[in-house]
Formats: structure tokens, C-alpha cells, sequence
């Protein structure tokens, strides 16, 4: 896959997550506690062990973390989500 499309894709799936939960937590009325959790340990799990996916498609910041924090938003969604990213990505 092109590199420049891989980067464009990238940011597209971590922005889609972004406005998912945006949407959900300001939106809509109702409690989200399982998302909310799902998304503090996604978080809490890419900072702790620098995990950056952006990093493998040559997306770099220059803010420490953030790379790490969006990949967090990633792994909240689910496995399915991210290995799907991943597979189309031609990553794994």
C-alpha cells in the first residue's frame, strides 16, 4: 500500500474513534462506564508500554505521548478493530 495513503487511513480510523466517543459521551444521555474503563486502560496500556501504531506508518509527533494516548483510542475500540487496521495496513 502506498505509503501516503497508509498515513491518510491512519489518521482517518484514529479520528473516526475520536468522534465515536466524543458522540457517545457528549451526545448521547446515557452512561458509558464500559467504554469509558475500556478507554482509560486502552490509554493507560499504550503510554505505559510505549506502544505507538502512528509511529509505524511514519507518523510522528513532535507532543511526547500522543502517539501513544491515539493508539490507546485505537486499542479501546477492540481487537477486531485494530487487527483490521492492521490487516489492511499490510502490517500483520
Amino acid at each position: 500500500m502506498n505509503t501516503e495513503v497508509s498515513k491518510m487511513f491512519m489518521v482517518c480510523v484514529v479520528l473516526e474513534g475520536i468522534i465515536t466517543y466524543i458522540n457517545n459521551f457528549f451526545v448521547t444521555t446515557e452512561p458509558h462506564y464500559q467504554m469509558v474503563l475500556s478507554l482509560i486502560f486502552g490509554i493507560l496500556i499504550a503510554v505505559a508500554y510505549k506502544i505507538d501504531l502512528l509511529k509505524l506508518v511514519n507518523i510522528e509527533s513532535n507532543i511526547p505521548y500522543i502517539g501513544s494516548v491515539l493508539t490507546g483510542i485505537l486499542f479501546s475500540r477492540g481487537s477486531n478493530y485494530v487487527h483490521d487496521i492492521l490487516k489492511t495496513l499490510n502490517i500483520m
